[in-house]
């Protein structure tokens, strides 16, 4: 039995609830499949986050380390490539840090790549229905310092990467994008189901 490890967030800047968060605990409530999920919810805090991170790493050794967080004003799920070393805060976080240009890893790499298979997920989701594309950018805020953390944490060869998810219906301010939570808790669940596939050799890329 592998063991992944499946994180949200928890609310910030003013929300109530963080749609990462809920789609997270929906998937663990009704998870029936054949690994051992661990379900968690991170703190919005630069610091909070990777120290908590860091903790479940090393308290259950993952095979498999799914991140997932809030992209307000995205109409669809996006799978992260890349986490870069580098924090730049346009809001403060929850704890009141508000890092400028500041690494997430003094004397790290510039960047990660994810390990998770990410163009065979978007290409689950788009079959399934689900609105879908690979990212090439994390952000410079909490989520990206948490991919970027979770890829150095993780054992080599363990399956990682981030999942930002739009606003829900039940939560998004008027006029913004959104997906049903269903959804969301729908899509979380197939990027846990398919975190071991071998990757598809098809373009992913773009031209701009």
């Amino acid at each position: 039995m592998s063991t992944i490890l499946l994180t949200g967030f928890a609310p910030f800047d003013g929300a109530e609830r963080n749609p990462s968060g809920d789609a997270v605990a929906a998937v663990a409530a009704g998870y029936d499949g054949p690994h051992r999920l661990i379900a968690a919810t991170l703190p919005v805090s630069f610091a909070g986050a990777a120290a908590h991170l860091h903790a479940l790493i090393a308290e259950h050794d993952p095979d498999a380390v799914i991140a997932t967080g809030l992209a307000g004003g995205s109409d669809r799920v996006a799978v992260e490539r890349v986490g870069v070393n580098l924090m730049d805060a346009r809001i403060p976080d929850n704890d009141g840090a508000q890092p400028i240009d500041v690494p997430s890893e003094p004397g790290g790499p510039a960047a990660r790549f994810a390990t998770l298979p990410v163009k065979r997920i978007v290409s689950v989701l788009e079959e399934e229905g689900i609105p879908a594309r690979a990212s090439l950018s994390a952000g410079s805020y909490v989520c990206n310092h948490v991919l970027y953390t979770a890829l150095g944490a993780s054992r080599p060869g363990v399956p990682t990467g981030f999942v930002h998810l739009p606003w829900s219906t039940a939560t998004a301010p008027a006029d913004a994008p959104s997906l049903s939570e269903q959804d969301l808790a729908r899509a979380v669940r197939l990027v846990v189901d398919h975190a071991f596939d071998p990757d598809d050799s098809i373009p992913g890329g773009s031209i701009w």
